[in-house]
């Protein structure tokens, strides 16, 4: 299985899909520093929303095969740079999370990604499981065709 690297803002959503991708019991916790699992890495938002932090995030990405960029579908704003994926020098997948918000601009997320460059774009919520499972096959996949 590749791993994935998880960048968004805070409350993106990062942390509760770590959970849902390692089937653990959801429960809220604040990420504060960089978590390494066996086929993910949690990182805080913070790093992405800092200019200084964010430059840490580039050394973490080589830590992992793919890079998930997160944005919440509740979001006000982008946080990610139209062709940003484009600095990456590995693949840059889009997870829109919270798609069950009664806030939810679904379309208006993956407009925000489509810019940021990822080659394809997942749903996910998180809570009720809904997506993870076309992610990790995603990463199994991936995985199975580099052999």
């Amino acid at each position: 299985m590749k791993r994935l690297i998880l960048l968004g803002r805070s409350e993106a959503g990062k942390t509760t899909l770590t959970q849902a991708l390692r089937g653990e019991e959801i429960h809220y916790y604040k990420t504060q520093d960089v978590h390494y699992y066996e086929s993910v890495i949690d990182t805080p938002g913070e790093y992405a929303q800092s200019r200084r932090f964010s430059k840490a995030l580039a050394l973490y990405t080589y830590e992992a095969d793919v890079v998930g960029i997160l944005c919440a579908s509740n979001e006000p704003y982008s946080l990610f740079p139209g062709g940003v994926a484009a600095q990456a020098n590995r693949e840059c997948i889009g997870i829109v999370t919270k798609i069950d918000l009664p806030d939810a601009n679904v379309p208006l997320a993956d407009r925000w990604l489509e810019n940021a460059g990822v080659s394809r774009i997942f749903h996910v919520n998180s809570l009720k499981g809904e997506g993870v499972q076309e992610i990790l096959d995603y990463l199994l996949a991936e995985d199975d065709e580099q052999q």
